[in-house]
Formats: C-alpha cells, sequence, structure tokens
C-alpha cells in the first residue's frame, strides 16, 4: 500500500542544524521509498497567522527555504514541493472544517495554548491563528495524507486533523477523507538544542548553525557554545552531559569510539574545552560544506528556483483540487454537476 506523505516548514527564515536532524534528514529517506509519495509544503499562510503585518519576513525567506530543500537534496522529481498560498483549496476546505470545529475545541488544543503563552498574543490572538489547527487539517487532508512526520509537541494537531476527518466522513456518510497516522521521531532522538545549552535550537532565540552559514560563521558559533561551566583549567575533570559540543559531537559524528575517548579523557582531565570544539568544527564544516557549495549554485538562478516552486505547486494543486471535488459531493454542494 502506497504511504502519502505531507510535511513542510513555516518561512520565517533560512533552515538550521535542527531542522536538518529533526526532519530534512527523514524526508531524504521518504523520498527514496518507491511505495512512498511525498509533498513538502512552504507553509507561507501559517506563517502569515503572526507575521500579518510583517509580510516581507515571508516573502523574503520563501526562496530560502526551498534553497536549503534543494541544498540537502530534496529533488523536485521525486518530492513535491509546494506553496500553501498558491493551492486555493485548501481555505475553501477549511471554511467547510470549521464548521464540525467548535471554539472550545480550539481552545482546549495544547499547541494552541502553548504557543499562544509563547508568542505573548494575551487577549488579542489572531484568529487566522487560533483556527490554524483547521488549516493545518485542510493541508493534509487535501493530499489524502496517511502519515505526518511530527515532533511531540505537534502531536496534538494530527489529533485534530484525525477528529475532522472522522466527523466530516460521518456526518456526510462517505469515507473521503483520510484519518491519517502520526510519525514520531526515534526515542532519545529528541530536539536539537541550541549552541548556548538553554534549549532548542530556534531561529527566535537565534541560537543556531544555518544550513547556509559560511565557515567562518559556524567556526565563530562552535567556538562559543556551551560547555562546562566549572571546567576552567585543561586539567580539570569536566561534564559531558548537559555539554553542548559533545551532544552535536553525538549527532554528527559518526566516528563514535572517538567521541567516547574524547569524553572518556574530558571526564578524566585533561582535555580542554578549545581542543573539543576545533575537532567539532571540524566534524560540521565536513557535513556542512557540501550542502551550502550546492546551496550557492541554486541561488545563482532564483528565478529557476520560483519556476520549481511553481511547477510544484501546479502539481499539488490538482491533487487538492481532486479532494475538494470528492468533499463537495460529499456535502451536495457540487450544484452545477
Amino acid at each position: 500500500m502506497e504511504r502519502i506523505i505531507l510535511t513542510g516548514d513555516r518561512p520565517t527564515g533560512k533552515l538550521h542544524l535542527g531542522h536538518y536532524v529533526g526532519s530534512l534528514q527523514n524526508r531524504l529517506k521518504l523520498q527514496e521509498d518507491e511505495n512512498t509519495k511525498v509533498f513538502v509544503m512552504i507553509a507561507d499562510q501559517q506563517a502569515l497567522t503572526d507575521n500579518a503585518k510583517n509580510p516581507e519576513k515571508v516573502q523574503q525567506n520563501l526562496v530560502e527555504v526551498a534553497l536549503d530543500y534543494l541544498a540537502v537534496g530534496l529533488d523536485p522529481k521525486k518530492t513535491t514541493i509546494f506553496v500553501q498560498s498558491q493551492i486555493p483549496q485548501l481555505p475553501e476546505l477549511t471554511m467547510y472544517y470549521l464548521n464540525l470545529v467548535t471554539v472550545a475545541r480550539l481552545q482546549r488544543n495544547p499547541t494552541v495554548k502553548s504557543e499562544i503563552l509563547e508568542k505573548g498574543f494575551n487577549e488579542s490572538i489572531p484568529a487566522g491563528f487560533f483556527m490554524y489547527p483547521v488549516s493545518q487539517a485542510a493541508d493534509i487532508t487535501a493530499f489524502k495524507a496517511t502519515h505526518v512526520p511530527v515532533g511531540e509537541d505537534q502531536k496534538p494537531m494530527v489529533e485534530q486533523t484525525r477528529e475532522v476527518a472522522r466527523d466530516f466522513n460521518r456526518t456526510y456518510g462517505k469515507d473521503v477523507l483520510v484519518e491519517p497516522d502520526i510519525i514520531l521521531p526515534p526515542k532519545g532522538s529528541g530536539r536539537l538544542v541550541g549552541i548556548d545549552g538553554k534549549g532548542k535550537m530556534s531561529k527566535s532565540l537565534n541560537n543556531g548553525i544555518y544550513l547556509s552559514d559560511s565557515a567562518d560563521e559556524i567556526q565563530k558559533k562552535i567556538m562559543k557554545m556551551y560547555t562546562d561551566p566549572n571546567h576552567i583549567r585543561v586539567e580539570d575533570p569536566g561534564q559531558v552531559e548537559g555539554n553542548v559540543v559533545f551532544t552535536y559531537l553525538d549527532v554528527f559524528d559518526e566516528d563514535k569510539e572517538k567521541v567516547q575517548e574524547l569524553k572518556d579523557q574530558y571526564r578524566k582531565g585533561g582535555l580542554g574545552d578549545v581542543k573539543i570544539k576545533r575537532y567539532l568544527n571540524d566534524v560540521l564544516q565536513a557535513k556542512l560544506q557540501p550542502i551550502r557549495e550546492r546551496r550557492e549554485a541554486f541561488a545563482q538562478d532564483r528565478d529557476a528556483v520560483l519556476e520549481m516552486l511553481k511547477e510544484g505547486s501546479l502539481k499539488a494543486e490538482a491533487v487538492a483540487a481532486q479532494t475538494l471535488d470528492e468533499v463537495k459531493e460529499a456535502m451536495g454542494i457540487n450544484y452545477f454537476k
């Protein structure tokens, strides 16, 4: 049975190593599976729910995100990359679904509640932001996605999509919409911590290493990384747990024996922070240099990147249009057919 995957990113900034570890690597694997069809959405409409008064931020980052996709190896011949706002069927589906969801249910959504607090909306919550779980349900069901890869914090969003699909099919007596399954990250993988060690790598916290960063920028960020504040002298025993440098080595260095040797030496004493940071720099430079070079090559022809997005959006629209036709037929509002 063919799997259909829907995933994507908000174009509010360039993508960083957290995105690479958390989603991009998995998308590369999925696109090579002959039994899997992958749709990757640049969610500009969703980004506008809390950037409506700063649309330039979204506009400027649309191509940047697309460049990051191409740089890591997403192939438009294997993966349909499209722009959310260019699929007119999505807001229409959202309107129909909103009639099946109560305000109380949206208020109970844990992801929405936490993001409202995080963004400091208080009582001035934009209506578009408040109902974006329903918009997300339209995104997922429009492509009849069977699986949606998300982190633990986004699990309630997919659960709400399953509810919408179930309620629609029951209300209108036809199994039109698919209830998607959730693909969670492997246990223990988690989110990549930021270079400051204070939380996840995030655009808003300015604590990330970006796929587009120059070699110098990467080196400077690594040298600022949080380690063990009590490891003052080289000969002092150091703590590996919570040490961001070792966290990154665990993720990115394939030589696990070497990493273990460094950990043992650091715990015992006699290994300085500068030395392990230089070693991590070598590891990350080797990983990111080919990605950065591919990105720079694609960036030479931004019109070609926009054309790729246009073609992907037209392909995605044809799929969404078919779903919308089925939805309207089930609802009995395809009056002129």
